[in-house]
């Protein structure tokens, strides 16, 4: 008997039974290899029969492959496979490009026009000062009344607004008051494209001459967000901010939110501040009336973040705040992060103590850490993947590294933990430039738990989800990802959210019915 016929031949009873129960498509395809390579002998000469199992065998171990379509999806399923052919022929391939110089021509691709309709379920990956278009915050924000704008030394800008004349800011010019200063301009085109460009890490220019390193991108990105503190921190704003982010998800099909939060001291005109309670309770309110316009949203739940570069008795004290804050508002606090860039951040190791404080105490608080948003393998930081997963974490946010820790690989599929997958968070950031080469490719192919979401859309010209469906649909998945895998991306981010089992089911119906309508529109 040949080796390859004796080692089919002895797959375990057990081994096939688990297969029959959980894959049973790929325990058919399993069965149909096994009798071929017994009639075959083991002969050396291929046989199509074999060919043919193993090529279904390795399509039923993808994400989506044991889904069992209808009628209408698999029609569906033919007019993408066509539109998928065509776009991977083209000398300008969208996933192989920077998103930058891509955007416009996904724009025009009619397979991102049908993700723009499909209910993709929920988003969470995504953080809470960079959800919204930046063309909305200029537009609207800095026309508002008593808007005050410096330029940094480092030329940057800062902004606030007050009753009265502000303070000086230390590093900063002197402080000028934008409608005043639109009032005295024929055209405000080139001002208000200006404040973008400090807004928003999106160029026309060369993206990789612009960012020619990670340690640049990310200084701009911190600048970026210094910038626009002072607009989304003014009470006011903070709530209409809030509701357009909610809009343009709610807009691109997305029906639910899990929302990474710093919860910061909002101000009024005045300089009066609110506390962290009053933001919460703000953001709870606003979500319920969005709720209330749109019923058909299933609403935001969040999770409460601290920068990762404090001290251990600061995060300490932000782990005994996130405890209280799900004591106190336990129906929308999801649970507990820290964000800033990994490389340059204390590692999860560092926090261990404070991190243990809620098993010490008996408290169930959920961690959805950021972990693997990295390139430098084997460092402290590298080893946040296997100590986010000893930490218990619900998610891992990105999870870049992870096809390097063949260990946390395997726990993360043993639990449970989903990747939030953001792709092109992970090519601006300069993590991966050609997005056929992401490891979450990998990671589609073997249906490993992941969802996909945007990071930080408003930052990068981006809006909802339907960009980053497109780059994990048409990059990730190549031509050999279907309808399937994307439906099951969609209940993946139902699946692995912070809802409980009766919840999911709820949402689960709600997005199925969507998902019928869509189908049976578009189908042809």
């Amino acid at each position: 008997m040949s080796p390859v016929k004796s080692q089919l031949l002895t797959l375990s009873r057990e081994t096939m039974a688990g297969l029959l129960q959980q894959r049973p498509h790929a325990a058919v395809a399993c069965l149909l290899l096994l009798l071929l390579c017994y009639l075959t002998g083991g002969l050396s000469i291929p046989d199509p029969r074999q060919r043919e199992a193993l090529i279904q065998l390795e399509a039923s171990m993808q994400t989506g492959g044991q889904m069992v379509l209808t009628d209408a999806e698999q029609r569906l399923d033919a007019l993408l496979f066509k539109m998928k052919r065509e776009e991977m022929a083209m000398a300008d391939f969208p996933p192989a490009m920077h998103f930058f110089k891509a955007r416009s021509l996904i724009r025009t691709s009619p397979i991102f026009q049908l993700l723009q309709k499909m209910p993709k379920g929920g988003a969470l990956h995504v953080h809470d000062f960079a959800m919204a278009s930046v063309e909305w915050l200029v537009k609207n924000a800095t026309y508002r009344p008593h808007c005050y704008m410096c330029v940094t030394d480092n030329q940057s800008i800062r902004f606030i607004f007050s009753s009265r004349w502000p303070k000086a800011l230390p590093h900063c010019s002197p402080w000028t008051l934008l409608e005043t200063l639109r009032a005295k301009m024929v055209n405000t085109t080139e001002l208000d494209n200006s404040i973008m460009g400090n807004l928003t890490l999106f160029t026309d220019q060369d993206p990789e001459t612009v960012y020619p390193s990670q340690d640049f991108i990310w200084g701009r990105f911190e600048q970026c967000f210094l910038a626009l503190w002072g607009l989304v921190t003014y009470a006011p704003v903070f709530r209409d901010y809030y509701y357009q982010g909610l809009t343009e998800f709610y807009t691109d099909n997305v029906m639910y939110l899990e929302l990474r939060v710093l919860l910061p001291e909002i101000y009024e005109l005045d300089g009066s501040t609110h506390d962290t309670a009053w933001t919460l309770k703000t953001y709870r309110d606003v979500t319920r009336q969005f709720t209330a316009e749109h019923p058909d949203f299933y609403g935001t739940r969040f999770i409460f973040t601290i920068h990762r570069g404090v001290n251990s008795s600061v995060m300490t004290g932000a782990v005994e705040q996130a405890m209280k804050l799900q004591k106190d508002f336990p129906d929308i606090i999801a649970g507990f992060d820290m964000v800033g860039r990994e490389d340059s951040g204390r590692p999860l190791w560092y926090f261990r103590d404070a991190l243990s404080l809620p098993v010490e105490r008996g408290v169930a608080l959920p961690f959805f850490f950021h972990a693997g948003e990295t390139d430098l393998e084997g460092t402290e930081v590298d080893q946040n993947m296997l100590d986010a997963l000893l930490l218990n974490t619900s998610r891992i946010g990105h999870g870049f590294a992870l096809v390097r820790h063949p260990v946390a690989k395997g726990l993360s599929r043993k639990r449970g933990v989903a990747m939030e997958v953001c792709p092109i968070s992970n090519q601006v950031m300069k993590l991966v430039k050609d997005l056929r080469n992401h490891p979450a490719a990998a990671l589609l192919a073997e249906n490993h738990p992941l969802v996909i979401s945007s990071d930080d859309p408003g930052m990068f010209g981006a809006s909802g989800l339907s960009y980053d469906f497109y780059e994990a649909f048409v990059g990730f998945g190549g031509i050999k990802s279907n309808i399937g895998t994307i439906k099951q991306l969609a209940i993946n981010s139902i699946r692995y959210s912070s809802f409980t089992p009766k919840q999911q089911e709820e949402v689960l119906a709600l997005w199925q019915r969507k998902w019928d309508t869509f189908v049976s529109e578009n189908a042809p």
